[in-house]
């Protein structure tokens, strides 16, 4: 087996509430991204983005690394490692510099943003990514790359993305004990932006939400930059509930009627149509309405557009959204869930899968990859920051290195 260093190959692992997926990239000559390994087990031990049972997770995941590891043929011993939850929380925040040279250069650049991200937090908190959002020169606003252009002082907005500490520790102890280092957390909801979205939507307003078995994971882009994160602990596991308790079936069950048969939008459905649901306790299965079941899941799948439609009132962005919704995630893949939210939003609506990928892009074209493959997205852009150092053999220096590729990246 290769190493991962020997190839270029970058390495994504996203720890859903339902299923762990593992994506191995390799960079090619001209800088593309080629998927040559991709693995995905069920998840056992998540429950809404969060680690209740250690060892089944650990379990989980070394399944999957195993599987991409067997297909990639090669050996992972590093990882980007997406995160969730509603313990996730984000906060915009100015800073400022005088400009010493009388011209922006970096040095200028990195001090804004470090002032910037220099805002208290609570020890039980740590910062995931600071993402600068536009800066300004004196009286000049707006500006997305100020190097080179003079004045007095300047400004920058960034978006800050925090997390709690203890549940970072718990998903990286069990990538930890499946031998494998985390190079980086990032959250889940940027990640699946990296991988769905154009630069012409997050210019003109766009809303991403990753519809996830135990969460929902908002980012809010407008004018090109990241406005609003956040985490709805809601999603499809209430569908899948809802049909178990209503039709009397067990869980399992209830989640092969909602991935094969349920619609999102009864007005679809024939009354005509009908399936057969298992019961419980060695019962004899029972014939039933597909669009009785229709009729369970619309009202739930309400429910969960109009806490979009909340957090984006919540956070005065509602208005700003000009291109519409981009939905993704496995809960999103239901038959008539475009239909039913573009009646909801009174705005377009898309279900994305990954864009712009190369190699065995069959087996992540898919919108339930979406983050996994945004994770691959991000490694590949902070390993092209890695690479001059190493030449210059800089190594070792752990944070000096931490502090220039956030820097240059705007994150942590």
């Amino acid at each position: 087996m290769s190493k991962v260093a020997e190839r270029k190959l970058v390495v994504g692992l996203d720890i859903g509430t339902s299923k762990i997926s593992v994506a191995v990239g390799e960079v090619t000559p001209d800088n593309n991204l080629s998927i040559v390994g991709v693995g995905n087990q069920p998840a056992r031990g998540m429950d809404k983005g969060g680690v209740n049972d250690l060892n089944l997770v650990i379990e989980s995941v070394q399944k999957a690394i195993n599987e991409a590891e067997l297909m990639a043929d090669c050996r992972i011993s590093s990882i980007y490692l997406g995160i969730s939850g509603k313990h996730i929380l984000c906060q915009n925040e100015n800073g400022m510099v005088p400009i010493n040279d009388k011209e922006v250069n970096q040095e200028d650049v990195d001090n804004v943003i470090h002032t910037a991200r220099s805002v208290p937090i609570s020890a039980e908190r740590r910062m995931l990514h600071v993402l600068p959002q536009e800066y300004s020169i004196d009286c000049q606003d707006g500006i997305k790359s100020p190097i080179g252009m003079s004045g007095v002082r300047m400004e920058a907005k960034v978006h800050i993305v925090t997390c709690a500490n203890d549940m970072a520790k718990n998903i990286v102890k069990c990538v930890e004990r499946c031998n494998l280092e985390a190079d980086q957390l990032i959250f889940s909801a940027l990640a699946s932006s990296y991988a769905v979205l154009t630069d012409d939507e997050k210019e003109l307003g766009i809303c991403v939400v990753d519809m996830g078995a135990g969460t929902m994971d908002i980012s809010v882009f407008t004018g090109g930059a990241l406005r609003h994160t956040a985490v709805i602990p809601v999603a499809g596991n209430q569908v899948t509930s809802d049909i178990a308790k209503i039709f009397r079936t067990p869980l399992s069950h209830a989640e092969e009627i909602k991935v094969q048969y349920a619609c999102a939008l009864k007005d679809m459905v024939s009354m005509e149509e009908n399936i057969e649901v298992p019961s419980v306790g060695g019962r004899p299965a029972r014939s039933m309405s597909r669009h009785t079941l229709s009729e369970v899941v619309e009202p739930r799948y309400h429910e969960l557009f109009e806490l979009v439609q909340e957090e984006l009132r919540k956070c005065g962005l509602d208005e700003q959204i000009a291109a519409g919704y981009v939905f993704t995630g496995g809960t999103a893949k239901m038959e008539g869930v475009v239909e039913f939210a573009e009646e909801v939003f009174q705005m377009p609506v898309r279900i994305a899968s990954p864009i712009d990928v190369e190699g065995l892009k069959e087996y992540v074209d898919d919108p339930a990859y979406a983050t996994v493959v945004g994770l691959l997205r991000y490694g590949k852009q902070a390993n092209a920051v890695a690479k001059p150092l190493k030449k210059n053999n800089v190594e070792g220096v752990g944070d000096l290195w931490s502090r220039i590729h956030a820097w240059f990246k705007g994150e942590f």
